[in-house]
C-alpha cells in the first residue's frame, strides 16, 4: 500500500472513531451513564492517535 493510502487509512480510522466516541460521550451524558461517557472519551482520544500517526506517515514521504 502506498504511504499516501496509508496515511489517509489512519485518518479516516481517527476520524470514525472521534466521532463514534463523541456519540457515545453524549448519550453517556444525556442518560447519566459515566461508563459509556468515559468510553466515549477514551474512543475520541485513540482518534486523535490514529490522526497523529496519519499525518506522521504523510510527512514522511516528503
Amino acid at each position: 500500500m502506498s504511504e499516501n493510502k496509508e496515511s489517509m487509512k489512519e485518518k479516516a480510522k481517527g476520524l470514525k472513531d472521534k466521532v463514534v466516541g463523541g456519540a457515545k460521550d453524549a448519550y453517556g451524558d444525556a442518560v447519566d451513564d459515566k461508563a459509556k461517557q468515559a468510553e466515549g472519551k477514551a474512543q475520541k482520544a485513540k482518534g486523535h492517535g490514529h490522526e497523529k500517526v496519519g499525518e506522521l506517515k504523510e510527512d514522511r514521504k516528503d
